[in-house]
């Protein structure tokens, strides 16, 4: 690890703040120039380091992965400017990736809790309706802070999506998380899953593909954030094609929630919900991939700007993680150009620094 790091380009603190002259000394940011000459200079546009909020490290297409693969998943997530981690589900312990220095920060979630034999096999904890609370309160105390249902799924017996789980026992089992000092998040492709959820009180909707005009007053009210994973319903159509045969008023529907994608988030964004980007990366998804999820943000109408807040300032300051800021941590990522201008820039990341550690 270099000592002192001078970064010489500008360095963004915030969409709209722009500040000249920041260092790394021994890991931490400080806009004081130090008295001694620094190790490394790095030039380029300064922001902080991305966050994915909905990644799964230690997951892979049949459930857990080993420790080989798990440090393979988490640098490539590093090495793409992914520097924090809300890991949404893994049914792998993953602990011990928090000990590695070099490793992206994270925050685990514990595993995903799934209505039984309605979920993909060795994910989660595949549970009956009158045990949810108690699971619920078990991954709250085991994760950091944040539990994983999955409020929705194939019921084979209706032939299309379906709440895993009554609302009034979801509205318990939240009501118990929070209890626990937890958030819950929820997994939630259907539209009336989107309206058990609120009326639970849940703390964020992952994909929110069945996003109506009537729970967008109700999200702002609520103050509940959407992570829409675009990346990941880009795989819907593959989905219905697989389903129809056996299944076609369930493919009929994953089809129309594919092609209203970038309408709802883009309804969502200029609403005011609060927007954040995570990939989804873990068993169809590869990692790495953090900068393919703010492009398609943007191609669904959020400006640069906004997709950046999505990806950095504002998804730190919601996940409760420091930003740019003096005595910050010294997670940040230079771009070549100016990310709010020409944000296609983001993909090829020019320097990469993780706590100190210049990776790139």
């Amino acid at each position: 690890m270099a000592n002192i790091i001078e970064f010489s380009g500008p360095v963004l603190v915030s969409a709209n703040e722009e500040h000249q002259g920041m260092w790394s000394v021994e890991g931490v940011l400080t806009f004081q120039r130090p008295t001694v000459t620094p190790d490394v200079v790095l030039e380029g546009w300064v922001l902080p380091g991305f966050v994915d909020a909905h990644c799964h490290i230690g997951l892979g297409v049949g459930g857990s992965v080993d420790e080989a693969t798990t440090l393979a998943q988490a640098q490539a997530d590093r090495d793409a400017g992914t520097l924090l981690i809300r890991d949404c589900g893994s049914p792998s312990d993953t602990r011990w990736v928090q000990q590695r220095s070099d490793m992206p920060r994270l925050i685990r979630s514990g595993r995903h809790i799934a209505r039984s034999r309605r979920y993909l096999r060795g994910l989660g904890h595949e549970i009956e309706p009158e045990q949810l609370v108690e699971a619920v309160r078990k991954e709250a105390r085991d994760g950091d802070g944040w539990v994983k249902l999955v409020g929705d799924w194939i019921d084979r017996g209706v032939g299309d999506l379906a709440a895993s789980f009554p609302a009034k026992l979801v509205k318990d089992a939240i009501a118990a998380a929070h209890d626990e000092g937890a958030r819950v998040t929820a997994h939630c492709f259907a539209e009336d899953t989107i309206d058990d959820m609120l009326d639970a009180n849940i703390d964020c909707i992952e994909h929110a593909t069945g996003l109506l005009p009537r729970h967008i007053p109700r999200l702002l009210e609520q103050s509940v954030p959407m992570v829409p994973t675009l990346i990941n319903i880009a795989t819907f159509p593959d989905i219905a094609a697989q389903a129809g045969p056996k299944f076609p008023r369930y493919a009929h529907h994953m089809t129309r929630l594919w092609e209203r994608r970038r309408e709802r988030v883009l309804e969502a964004f200029e609403a005011g919900v609060a927007i954040y980007a995570g990939t989804d990366a873990g068993s169809v998804i590869k990692h790495g991939r953090i900068a393919d999820e703010m492009m398609e943000l943007h191609d669904a109408g959020l400006p640069p700007a906004a997709v950046l807040d999505a990806a950095a300032w504002g998804a730190r300051t919601w996940l409760g993680a420091e930003g740019i800021s003096e005595s910050a941590r010294a997670d940040v990522v230079l771009c070549s150009e100016d990310p709010r201008r020409h944000l296609a820039t983001v993909t090829d990341l020019k320097h990469i620094v993780l706590g100190g550690l210049v990776v790139r």
